[in-house]
């Protein structure tokens, strides 16, 4: 594993006028970074669980060391506490419109201006767990111009997104890696409640496939833990970002 290049992690403070608060962002950087290079970029919600339990960077570092992926750049961006954290991705929360509205309007001007990215939708991909999946595919829906592929682990989903991908009028525009466990039928909720998860995206799995969404669809023997979403994300990284 030595012999493999790493990637490098970096820092920044970002101002947020949407959300009205500093927010911090976790930037990868690939082995063979060049300023020279275009390259596709990947914006994690729930970033720093995606760094230190996904362990991405080294999941990145390895599939572009085998060839299987061009250069990516990560962004994550991480959330405060859980309480932040369903303000902002549940479709409910008091800040998730503001949320999406940092993604599209100021996230990716920053990014654009930032680093050597494709300016255009298949150049940018959005992935997220639980209700950070949520909020990515919500926020795809939305501005597809913007995001064109979703990397989804186990979303919560309610009537609010089963709502939104029926009424979404452009399934050419999206791609979409979505799996879910089997074992994930009592999920935790932050409200302490417990809540039916594969259901709902059993339901929804059908709406994508009807649509013609560009679309990969699993279920894993698990449940709804980085357990299982860890060794997913090599899979994951690799489709949504063939060569």
């Amino acid at each position: 594993m030595s012999s493999i290049p790493k990637g490098t992690i970096k820092e920044y403070k970002f101002n947020s006028q949407a959300l009205e608060e500093e927010l911090e962002l976790l930037v990868y950087l690939p082995a063979n970074f060049s300023p020279l290079t275009k390259h596709t970029v990947l914006i994690a919600q729930d970033g720093r669980d995606y760094f230190q339990l996904g362990r991405i960077g080294r999941v990145a570092d390895g599939l572009a060391n085998d060839g299987d992926i061009d250069n990516l750049i990560i962004v994550g961006i991480p959330y405060h506490d859980v309480h932040d954290r369903r303000s902002k991705y549940h479709p409910a929360g008091e800040k998730h419109s503001a949320y999406i509205r940092f993604l599209a309007h100021e996230l990716v001007p920053f990014i654009d201006e930032e680093f050597p990215s494709y300016h255009m939708g298949l150049g940018r991909v959005l992935i997220g767990d639980s209700l950070g999946a949520t909020v990515s595919l919500l926020t795809a829906l939305k501005y597809p111009n913007t995001f064109g592929k979703c990397i989804l682990q186990s979303p919560l989903v309610n009537e609010a997104v089963e709502n939104a991908v029926k009424g979404f009028e452009h399934p050419q525009l999206l791609e979409i890696y979505h799996v879910v466990g089997k074992q994930e039928t009592e999920v935790p909720t932050t409200d302490g409640g417990k809540a039916n998860f594969i259901e709902p995206n059993r339901r929804i799995s059908k709406l994508f496939e009807e649509k013609g969404f560009s679309y990969f669809y699993n279920e894993f023997e698990g449940n709804h833990t980085w357990k299982y979403w860890q060794p997913d994300l090599k899979r994951a990284l690799k489709y949504i970002f063939k060569n």
